[in-house]
């Protein structure tokens, strides 16, 4: 194998592993992203830690569940400096030839919202700020922000920064990682949304209407009006708006994925594609109408999936789709140190995913769990999501019906909650015996309401 590759983390923000032609959505064309999934493996199970910006970022960066690292919500402190991030980790080799040269580039979200920005700072990195830098009052105010249109401003400019890093005179493997903003910019269209040219080709999806039986706990975050409260704007939403939201949405990406092929087109043009090693995820999903839901914060699968692509030419087979293992946020760093030869110090929740790019038939995990922080002003609502190889678990901490549980092979869409099945008791007792596994190993503080 190559010596030690250089390494490219892509990050967009928001963008729901069904939002990718090469994941199978006939409704847009993400060429950039789709090669390199062509050039590598794709996983068709990975999950985010948590459905929000700060928390699965501070995941991807720490390889450690936003509860180890009290990163719940956005707009916290950030991370502690005792919890080592991807960039200190690829600085710490005792060899000097060893340590990486690290940089990040655009959102970074973790006490500022972009890096090399006035406020906060990016551990283990070297910022490099864009222009034109959105300041954090402005990010704050969040009634400015349908004017801002954060994406638009910003992708662009992440790019240049990107490629400009590219280009310089590197005497030690890099590791840049790009957070572009978009399709992030679907939360103002919200807000202020329009009729768009829809055409005749799309439709609502198959699992647009609601539950009548829903958890109460998902009752209440649709009503939320503040943190992600974008749901409160689509009460009055026909069939035209619906529609009109996801043709947004999908331009969105495709914007992104624009600005994300000049990043590729460099690397290329500049010889370096050979020897680095290409990470595309996002920090979550979107609603995507499922269940006439929008934006983040719930545990339905366009919210909490994302694309998750490995790419490195000559060492990770082109074209390779992954059905079988469970992948998840914090796999990244233990991955990326993998393939970089660098064993961290700490012990990592996270497990590298090399092993089974390797060999496929491999077994993974038995199960992953993805977490839920939907509100800062009652912390103590929170929900847990177990993903097995067939079923999915999920359990909020308050409100009536607070168990769902879902045949995914049978039941993609999450139409048909099973929870009250008395064929599936066995598999109820199996996922919340999970649970309480990864409770008591992870040391979480989420209770099982106490009438199971």
């Amino acid at each position: 194998m190559p010596g030690k590759p250089n390494i490219l983390l892509i990050c967009t923000d928001q963008q729901s592993m069904q939002a990718m032609s090469a994941y199978g959505n006939r409704h847009l064309h993400t060429p950039h992203m789709d090669s390199i999934a062509a050039n590598g493996v794709r996983f068709e199970r990975s999950y985010c830690a948590s459905p929000v910006c700060s928390p699965s970022r501070a995941a991807i960066v720490t390889g450690r569940m936003p509860h180890e690292i009290n990163t719940n919500y956005i707009g916290e402190e950030g991370l502690k400096p005792s919890t080592p991030t991807i960039g200190q980790i690829l600085r710490s080799p005792l060899k000097q030839g060893d340590r990486y040269n690290t940089a990040w580039v655009g959102k970074w979200h973790l006490s500022q919202h972009f890096a090399g920005s006035t406020a906060g700072n990016t551990p283990g990195f070297e910022p490099l700020a864009i222009s034109p830098v959105i300041d954090q009052h402005h990010w704050n105010n969040f009634n400015n922000a349908p004017s801002l249109h954060l994406g638009t401003c910003t992708d662009e400019p992440v790019a240049d920064q990107a490629i400009a890093f590219l280009r310089r005179h590197h005497t030690r493997p890099f590791f840049l990682a790009a957070g572009f903003q978009n399709p992030h910019d679907i939360c103002y269209w919200i807000r202020n949304p329009r009729n768009e040219p829809i055409g005749d080709n799309l439709s609502l999806p198959a699992n647009f209407e609601r539950d009548s039986h829903e958890p109460q706990f998902i009752t209440w975050c649709r009503l939320r009006s503040y943190y992600g409260g974008e749901n409160e704007c689509t009460k009055t939403w026909g069939e035209q708006q619906w529609l009109s939201y996801l043709y947004a949405y999908y331009r969105l990406t495709e914007q992104v994925d624009a600005a994300i092929g000049r990043v590729l087109h460099e690397l290329n043009e500049l010889g370096l594609k050979e020897n680095t090693l290409i990470i595309f995820t996002s920090d979550h999903g979107e609603g995507m109408a499922a269940h006439q839901l929008v934006v983040k914060l719930m545990l339905y699968e366009e919210v909490a999936t994302v694309p998750l692509i490995l790419s490195w030419k000559g060492v990770i087979p082109s074209g390779l789709v992954d059905q079988k293992h469970l992948a998840s946020g914090i796999d990244i760093l233990p991955t990326l140190c993998d393939y970089a030869d660098i064993k961290p110090q700490e012990t990592l929740t996270g497990m590298s995913l090399r092993p089974l790019i390797e060999d496929p038939k491999l077994d993974g995990r038995d199960f992953l769990v993805t977490e839920l922080a939907p509100d800062p002003r009652q912390p103590d609502l929170l929900g847990r999501m177990v993903r097995s190889e067939r079923y999915k678990y999920i359990v909020f901490s308050h409100g009536e019906n607070p168990e769902m549980l879902f045949d995914m092979h049978e039941d993609p869409g999450e139409i048909h909650n099973l929870a009250s099945d008395k064929e599936l008791t066995d598999q109820i007792a199996h996922h919340r015996k999970c649970l309480q596994q990864w409770i008591r190993q992870t040391k979480d503080y989420f209770t099982i309401p106490s009438m199971f």
